[in-house]
């Protein structure tokens, strides 16, 4: 039981005198006040599994990019496109892109050295939102920049909060410690 500012007030919960955001105590049905409705159970549970979800979608989609440049684009095309838009030195920057993003999305999907990787990545992506998306509006079927924005925030994110527990640089932390 609670009273009326969430505070759980069962002297046999865990969380008696607390506030009840993960109460767990016999009444924990009456635990469920506008305030800790609010609050959702599932992130102590899920936690671990987040940052795997994040860091294998953007993975995949950045080595997708990658492969399509190596492949279907070709590198020296890009390199013409980069140049057409303004980059300078496109063709060095052309395969560095092409190999970041082929290379870094793997990476990203195993979980190995995310921060820098995410820290390149992101990079790509804010020249990529600014030098080519931004003029186009926000929709990707009009050459819009919300792929390119919503990549560089999901890498943005990995470089500051980490791979998470699933992965090899948690492997790697943990064998060193």
């Amino acid at each position: 039981m609670s009273d009326s500012a969430g505070v759980c007030q069962d002297k046999n919960c865990s969380l008696y005198g607390k506030e009840m955001q993960s109460c767990d105590c016999e009444n924990s049905n009456a635990h469920r006040t506008s305030k800790s409705l609010l609050w959702c159970m599932c992130a102590e549970k899920w936690r671990d599994i987040a940052p795997l979800a994040l860091r294998v979608v953007t993975g995949v989609l950045f080595m997708a990019h990658g492969y399509q440049k190596l492949t279907e684009i070709t590198i020296t095309k890009f390199g013409g496109f980069l140049g057409s838009v303004g980059i300078p030195f496109p063709l060095f920057f052309a395969p560095v892109v092409t190999y970041v993003e082929l290379i870094g999305g793997i990476m990203l999907i195993f979980g190995f050295m995310t921060h820098w990787v995410s820290k390149l990545l992101a990079l790509i992506m804010l020249v990529a939102v600014v030098m080519v998306h931004l003029d186009k509006g926000v929709f990707v079927a009009k050459g819009g920049y919300e792929l390119a924005l919503l990549l560089f925030v999901a890498v943005f994110s990995l470089m500051i909060t980490g791979a998470g527990k699933w992965s090899v640089d948690y492997l790697l932390a943990k064998k060193k410690n």
